[in-house]
């Protein structure tokens, strides 16, 4: 497909927007806390979309739809599943977090945080968390790029190698050059755009399609168990969609916006406008996705993009159905959900690389302004590493979501959320618990162990090896009243 003017004109003004955002984050980034945690400074609403827009990847717009379109809503267990993991995650690490990163070191980085929590002298407790977000999240932005990339394709008709480029550069400008506070000023803008794209494109397609009674007998004439959520799945596999949510405790990029809330007390709104926006874009997006099966069903002339690759529902059914400029607006929707976290995982990633390998080991003595200048540095390198590994044009998002989600989410989920509910944790505690997580997801991913998705073994067999190590030592006097002390203001405040 050439490229639409009208659409190219609206992709060019947001990327623009992003990029100016990010200029204007970069007067405010002074120090090395300023540009990887925003100088502690969101308020609730930018923490709530921030976080929102963050979790919610080109998967929301690209993976799930298409999910939805092949198989119907037995598919929507994964969005119940994460609506329960994100909630659970908001009431009982967001507000514990943010005051025990702070009562323990200050802490900036998720590694940062373990080795101050449980006092680990050796640096073997930063060096192996900060390596699984490396390892990690590097195959995570690649799935960011083969969103961005498909994106780019299909509407301007862009080889695929073109097209991964021409997504990633925007990203990778404003997060270079403003750091977290671009991060999360973007990232609120792209969430508006995402919840106003997910509740318009459903409405619009059921009125294409005759209104609410005749879609659902198109659905239901195509195959009458799309509306089956028990349709070809087992006992194993609702249980692997529902433990996506498990997946919450551990996701670094979600837990910085926790970590960067203004105060604790922010914490509750935040968490209120963060679960309305996540339940009204998950149900938008399953919606896309079902309501796409009576479209391209009564109109199979046009269902040939989506039939070759099913993840372009919604890019296919937004140009189809909208005026050029709104489509514009629409598809930028995708670029807004794959750049909001794709940015925070490059920041991420570099926090990770300067504050955890680079003044931890190498440069102790660094000043504010050579750490952001290499944090800078790190955030290309860590894209460039990305696009290499995203340049295969058969890589599906959903299938590198799952595995990087998984291997966060066993990773780090038992050692977050335990340490901050539980005083007895012990160092050697965290590190059994992330190394039994990550080789589980690994083995358990290669084997394809009883089609249970790995995130759950994972987190079962890190939790207990947090357990059973922590129980076989004690925490010192220190941990245990930096512990109550934080508790203590978390009590007062939240």
């Amino acid at each position: 497909m050439s490229a639409s003017n009208p659409t190219l004109i609206t992709f060019v003004i947001y990327i623009a927007a992003m990029v100016l955002i990010g200029f204007a984050a970069y007067r405010s980034t002074n120090n090395l806390s300023d540009y990887i945690l925003g100088g502690r400074s969101l308020g609730s609403v930018v923490t709530a979309l921030s976080a929102g827009a963050s979790d919610m990847s080109g998967w929301l717009l690209m993976g799930l739809p298409g999910a939805i379109y092949m198989s119907g809503l037995s598919e929507s267990w994964i969005a119940i599943g994460l609506i329960i993991g994100a909630y659970l995650n908001w009431l009982f690490v967001a507000g514990r977090l943010r005051v025990q990163t702070e009562h323990n070191g200050d802490a900036l980085t998720l590694p940062d945080y373990f080795s101050s929590r449980f006092e680990d002298k050796s640096g073997l407790l930063r060096i192996i968390s900060a390596i699984v977000i490396l390892v990690f999240f590097t195959i995570y932005c690649a799935s960011g790029i083969v969103a961005g990339a498909r994106l780019f394709e299909s509407t301007f008709g862009m080889s695929y190698e073109t097209a991964l480029w021409a997504g990633a550069a925007a990203t990778i400008a404003y997060t270079f050059v403003g750091g977290f506070l671009a991060v999360s000023w973007t990232d609120t803008v792209q969430a508006t755009l995402m919840i106003f794209a997910l509740l318009l494109t459903p409405i619009i397609v059921l009125l294409a399609t005759g209104g609410v009674d005749t879609t659902f007998l198109a659905i239901e004439a195509q195959n009458p168990d799309n509306f089956n959520m028990l349709k070809g799945t087992t006992f194993i596999g609702i249980i692997s969609l529902l433990g996506w949510g498990l997946g919450y405790f551990g996701q670094p990029h979600i837990l910085a916006r926790f970590m960067a809330a203004d105060s604790v007390k922010s914490i509750a709104n935040a968490r209120r406008i963060s679960m309305t926006w996540m339940i009204l874009c998950l149900g938008g997006t399953v919606a896309v996705g079902f309501f796409g099966i009576a479209y391209f069903s009564a109109h199979p002339e046009v269902a040939g993009p989506v039939t070759e690759n099913h993840e372009r529902v919604f890019i296919e059914l937004a140009k189809i159905l909208f005026n050029p400029w709104v489509a514009g607006v629409l598809l930028s929707a995708i670029l807004a959900a794959v750049m909001s976290t794709l940015s925070c995982q490059l920041l991420v990633c570099s926090s990770a690389l300067t504050e955890d390998f680079y003044k931890a080991f190498l440069r102790k003595s660094a000043s504010q302004v050579e750490l952001v200048w290499v944090g800078r540095a790190m955030v290309l390198v860590v894209a460039l590493v990305a696009i290499a590994l995203a340049a295969n044009p058969e890589n599906r998002v959903l299938g590198l979501v799952s595995y990087a989600w998984a291997g966060f989410g066993a990773a780090f989920g038992p050692v977050v959320l335990i340490s901050v509910l539980w005083k007895g944790m012990t160092r050697n505690g965290a590190l059994a618990g992330i190394l039994v997580g990550a080789i589980t997801v690994i083995v358990w991913k290669h084997f394809e162990l009883l089609g249970l998705y790995e995130i759950i073994p994972g987190f079962i067999f890190a939790s207990l090896a947090i357990y059973l190590v922590s129980k076989a030592g004690a925490p010192t006097a220190g941990m245990i009243q930096r512990f109550d002390a934080a508790e203590k203001d978390f009590a007062l405040n939240h």
